[in-house]
């Protein structure tokens, strides 16, 4: 990316989001008896422990994505005890929802201050939409501000779509629990422990993300902007 203002700012969105999803796993499981990531400094939106824990995930890779991309890609993740997860099977799968859950609130928090923007007559609905080009500038000044809140947006909505896929090691696979008889979670549990299941699941996130994604993105975009009709 040649403007290095706007590769920052992809990068502490990412840094923030993926920090706030992380640590409300690590609140989460320490709700439902799991202390791991507690003890591991976790439960906080500092994001040194979460740095400290994954620096490939959380610095080197998305540092050299935006760079060469645009985008920031990345991992992160949050340590729990596996003999906890399967003696309470729903509070591991509540546990894996706390992060695309906080990742919506978020995207909500983006929204609402999109939409005040439009309220207030310094934003309004572009003509058309990009990944980071989410908003337009009704008064000068706020072409940057606009940007940016656009950028955490998309960022979350990004962070929420990919996670909530049901495939291992993604956390809409660790939520499955939840609509599944207890002998049915046991075994999917079972099966989701299998040491190449989570390469597999990430290729096959890879392979089918943007065809989900962009219809929701488009109409996201149509839900933040009631009077305009995108993709």
């Amino acid at each position: 990316m040649d403007d290095p203002i706007q590769a920052l700012t992809f990068y502490v969105a990412f840094l923030f989001s993926t920090t706030v999803h992380e640590a409300a796993h690590a609140w989460a499981a320490l709700r439902g008896g799991d202390p791991t990531a507690y003890h591991g400094g976790q439960v906080s939106l500092d994001p040194l422990p979460h740095i400290r824990r994954e620096p490939v995930g959380m610095v080197l890779l998305p540092v050299v994505t935006v760079a060469i991309s645009g985008w920031p890609l990345g991992f992160a993740s949050a340590p729990y005890d596996r003999h906890w997860a399967e003696r309470h099977p729903r509070r591991a799968a509540w546990m894996a929802l706390a992060g695309p859950a906080a990742n919506l609130a978020l995207l909500l928090i983006a929204a609402f201050m999109i939409r005040v923007g439009v309220g207030l007559e310094v934003l309004h609905a572009p003509d058309s939409i990009r990944f980071a080009g989410l908003t337009a500038a009704a008064t000068h000044g706020w072409e940057q501000i606009g940007w940016v809140i656009g950028v955490f947006f998309s960022m979350n909505l990004v962070l929420l779509i990919l996670n909530l896929l049901p495939v291992p090691p993604l956390d809409g696979s660790g939520a499955l629990p939840l609509l599944l008889s207890p002998s049915a979670a046991e075994r999917w549990l079972e099966f989701t422990r299998q040491p190449m299941l989570g390469w597999v699941g990430i290729l096959i996130a890879w392979r089918v993300f943007h065809e989900i994604f962009m219809p929701v993105f488009f109409f996201a975009a149509d839900l933040l902007y009631p009077e305009m009709t995108y993709g």
